[in-house]
């Protein structure tokens, strides 16, 4: 089973850490953030390094452009992927994903897998959420998470709708990620709040859409 370590210098990365650790094993390590926007001696204390290199996967939930490009570049040739999950500006997405085995997505909630084994053990998991819904009638009797976004929303959902009539049952899913913080907005620059909202909402549409035409197939 692969590894994975999520590091932040700041308020990200707390939730996907409580949702990842139940499925793989995970290390969540906090580093300082330097002073100011641009550092030009900036070092990432090896013990540190040490111990986040160690995993199979990396999510960096690192708001410092300086220190999320020295981390890219210490660890990228050390593990296996590297999946930025804070990034600001598409110049800076090009620069650090010009390195093979280092994506910047979006939305979190929006991976899918690459080839990459690790990865795709990692997205298995999570990323783009996949569910699977059982009815009886017309009615929701449970609903199995198979593959759910880090933050945790797609569980939210699931349990959220357990019980509920199958009518409109995608729209709802749909509103009710609306309830649920998303944090992603804030972890980009110039993006609009409701424009990820809106992508996250309807990833969840779409699967609930999908979930619902399969089992009543299977009736």
């Amino acid at each position: 089973m692969i590894k994975v370590s999520i590091v932040t210098d700041g308020p990200y990365g707390e939730r996907a850490y409580e949702n990842i650790e139940k499925e793989f094993e995970t290390k969540f390590i906090e580093l300082e953030s330097p002073f100011g926007m641009f550092v030009d001696d900036l070092k990432v204390p090896p013990d540190k390094l040490k111990k986040i290199s160690a995993a199979n996967i990396v999510i960096i939930y690192v708001l410092h452009p300086d220190l999320t490009l020295e981390l890219v570049e210490q660890l990228n040739n050390k593990v296996d992927w590297i999946i930025v999950g804070a990034w600001r500006g598409e110049g800076f997405k090009k620069q650090i994903t010009r390195f093979k085995n280092v994506s910047a997505p979006d939305n979190m909630c929006d991976l899918i897998e690459n080839g990459n084994p690790s990865f795709d053990e990692f997205v298995s998991k999570f990323g783009q959420p996949i569910v699977k819904i059982n009815c009886k009638k017309d009615k929701v009797v449970d609903i199995e998470v198979i593959r759910c976004s880090p933050c945790g929303a797609t569980s939210f959902v699931a349990e959220e709708l357990s019980g509920h009539n199958t009518e409109n049952l995608p729209i709802k899913a749909g509103l009710k990620i609306q309830h649920y913080p998303c944090r992603a907005p804030k972890m980009r620059l110039f993006t609009d709040d409701e424009c990820k909202k809106e992508l996250a909402a309807n990833m969840h549409k779409n699967s609930f859409e999908n979930a619902l035409k399969k089992a009543k197939k299977e009736k």
